[in-house]
């Protein structure tokens, strides 16, 4: 039986080794590549096309939310199981919207991790014991937009932005470029541009300039 061939993503190096070996001590996961950041996971996962990715969420530049949208959208068959050190309902939800197939706490045993890992591949979802309630909690019930929002044909609300984009956004809103965005997030231009054109996405605004008038709006509301 082939052993299944994954891509390990974080940019603590102790805890980015420590899953590496558990999971090559486990004879059952090939690592392809272990990296420290979203961008790059993207990269290799293109260059590699793995059958799994392990990501952590909080990263510098690319979070891994925004890593697996990327992934999902240019290799949807590669399954992804983002690891916190937390249990957060938005990041679950903005997880679940990435298309992630898989949530666990870095608390999580090695029997887990690897319960997890068999699990996704079978094309299941898998979430960690202390992620489940809030799962069902948050996303069974009464979670669907109002109908009235619906008919009214309203753009989805700022609140489905991560915290970068919200801070691009905000930046965007005070007449800063690109570069200078960048500068202050301590990110690249390429990045800035990558989280500008996921805002428009998630706004349904096609073009710069609606996103540059639905920022000053937001900062200025009318009264």
């Amino acid at each position: 039986m082939s052993s299944i061939r994954a891509i390990v993503v974080d940019d603590h190096g102790l805890v980015r080794q420590g899953i590496v070996s558990l999971l090559r001590e486990s004879g059952e996961v090939e690592i392809l590549k272990s990296v420290d950041s979203g961008e790059e996971a993207v990269n290799m996962a293109t260059e590699y096309s793995p059958d799994i990715v392990l990501m952590d969420i909080v990263m510098k530049g690319m979070t891994g939310i925004e890593a697996t949208r990327w992934i999902k959208e240019q290799n949807p068959q590669i399954k992804v199981i983002l690891l916190s050190s937390e249990v957060n309902k938005d990041f679950i939800r903005a997880g679940l919207r990435s298309g992630m197939d898989g949530y666990l706490n870095k608390d999580s045993t090695s029997d887990l991790l690897l319960k997890a890992i068999h699990s996704v591949m079978k094309g299941e979802k898998f979430f960690g014991p202390d992620v489940t309630s809030l799962v069902f909690d948050d996303f069974s019930s009464g979670t669907k937009p109002k109908d009235n929002d619906v008919d009214k044909g309203e753009r989805p609300k700022s609140s489905i932005l991560s915290k970068r984009e919200e801070e691009v956004l905000a930046l965007i809103a005070e007449g800063k470029s690109l570069r200078q965005i960048g500068e202050e997030l301590f990110i690249s231009v390429k990045t800035v541009e990558t989280h500008k054109l996921h805002i428009q996405d998630k706004l349904g605004l096609s073009s710069t300039a609606q996103l540059v008038r639905y920022a000053l709006e937001r900062k200025n509301p009318a009264r």
